[in-house]
């Protein structure tokens, strides 16, 4: 089995939706990575930090799920990140209330040495400093290296971010985050041009409306899967990308084919995490309901048709 190192957050959120409100609870984007990763490949290796405010039964969970935590640092006297948002109707915009860095503000990740041997890196979002500092810190390269980013960095850090852009394999970002990394408003456009600053691949996440993906030569679109309830939005971007690279992990294969399928596989763990509010959901899945799931999205876009020319 291949090995997984995730470098993200590992945090609390406090999380209002039109349907419910929660106190702080446990999130970040290694968690979620960790979680949905963990139902397809075993360990993932993670390095974050936190405060010692940070409850050790949550870490012990990630452990459960077969994460490996010493590379995650517990900063003592010190407190962990918190963000706090509020979505609107429509479930696709939300007000953050509070950010609060505590712990990340001087975060500098230390691999330890097991860890310098991955098979599949997942560089969840950070400063693109702190992305950098960990591929700096492995001998070798990885079989394949995901990267995921945010408006924030292309806002105040974009020469950097180019940088570590041009060193991975794959980018995953949103489509309004690919126009603006791009400069195109077309998602085809855009693609291409992203595709010129090093990756191979871009994964074009477009929540309810689905996810794309792109090489040189093509293009695959696999749609969301309408739910009856959805919950909370937050964390089903790491939660896709959990299971995207822990399918291919899994299989061991890094083509456009069976990437199209770990996009399939990555979108049913994010319809899973919507769900319940933060990592309820995510955090006692069968391999039958991945199964049932997945099928319902193959079952969704799967048809005959036959082209008659007249």
């Amino acid at each position: 089995m291949s090995s997984i190192l995730t470098v993200g957050t590992v945090a609390f959120d406090a999380i209002e939706t039109p349907f419910g409100k929660t106190d702080r609870i446990v999130g970040g984007a290694a968690t979620y990575i960790s979680l949905a990763a963990s139902y397809f490949s075993k360990p993932i290796n993670v390095v974050s930090v936190v405060g010692d405010d940070f409850p050790q039964e949550a870490l012990d969970n990630l452990v459960h799920h077969g994460a490996d935590i010493s590379g995650i640092q517990v900063k003592k006297g010190e407190k962990t990140f918190f963000w706090s948002g509020k979505y609107h109707n429509d479930m696709n915009t939300r007000d953050t209330l509070a950010t609060e860095l505590n712990v990340l503000a001087d975060f500098n990740p230390v691999l330890p040495e097991a860890y310098k041997a991955c098979d599949f890196l997942m560089l969840g979002n950070l400063t693109p400093a702190v992305q950098q500092s960990v591929m700096d810190q492995i001998p070798v390269r990885p079989k394949l290296v995901v990267m995921d980013t945010m408006n924030f960095w292309m806002d105040i850090a974009m020469d950097e971010l180019k940088a570590a852009i041009a060193r991975i394999d794959v980018l995953t970002i949103n489509d309004a985050e690919a126009r603006q990394l791009s400069g195109e408003y077309s998602l085809v456009k855009a693609a291409q041009k992203i595709l010129t600053m090093g990756p191979k691949y871009l994964v074009v996440k477009k929540g309810e409306h689905g996810a794309l993906l792109f090489n040189k030569e093509s293009v695959f679109f696999a749609p969301a899967l309408p739910l009856e309830e959805v919950f909370d939005p937050t964390g089903a971007g790491d939660s896709f990308a959990g299971g995207f690279i822990g399918y291919l992990a899994s299989t061991r294969d890094v083509s456009f084919e069976n990437m199209k399928r770990a996009i399939i596989f990555g979108s049913a763990m994010a319809s899973f995490c919507v769900e319940k509010f933060g990592t309820e959901r995510l955090q006692n899945l069968t391999h039958k309901e991945i199964d049932e799931r997945v099928q319902d999205f193959i079952d969704l876009v799967q048809f005959d048709i036959s082209l008659v020319n007249n």
